[in-house]
């Protein structure tokens, strides 16, 4: 008999850490979050089973309210909207690169080219350090 799904499928090992350990954290969205946040677990990036989504959005949140620290805000209405778009592409894809603007959903927004004009010489440091920052 074949199972459509493995028996230690990332919901099922999430599923067991929560009646085990009394995790009190809802399930990520999807299996591949799951696997990512149970590998952080079990290798010490994290103490506490939490869905990697959920990671990223609070080390996106934090970063901006760094960079809006102080006298100035740093980014404006259009640049957040972009940054925004870039960390909700790390959310699924785990990581981004300049060539990712070239595709969907930034080109829909102008792509790399909109990038550049928005952020400047700028836009390669912010791409490495939201990819560093939200990772954390």
């Amino acid at each position: 008999m074949k199972l459509e799904r493995p028996l230690l499928a990332p919901h099922n090992v999430w599923s067991a850490y929560i009646a085990i350990d009394d995790v009190q954290t809802e399930a990520p969205k999807d299996e591949l979050t799951a696997l990512v946040s149970l590998i952080r677990l079990v290798c010490g990036i994290d103490n506490e089973l939490k869905p990697y989504d959920k990671v990223i959005n609070k080390n996106f949140k934090n970063w901006i309210f760094r960079q809006h620290s102080g006298d100035h805000n740093r980014f404006t209405a259009e640049q957040l909207d972009w940054l925004r778009l870039i960390k909700d592409h790390v959310v699924s894809s785990y990581h981004i690169e300049v060539d990712d603007l070239d595709y969907t959903p930034f080109d829909a927004q102008g792509g790399r080219g909109k990038m550049y004009q928005l952020f400047g010489n700028d836009m390669n440091e912010i791409i490495d350090e939201l990819n560093e920052v939200l990772a954390a």
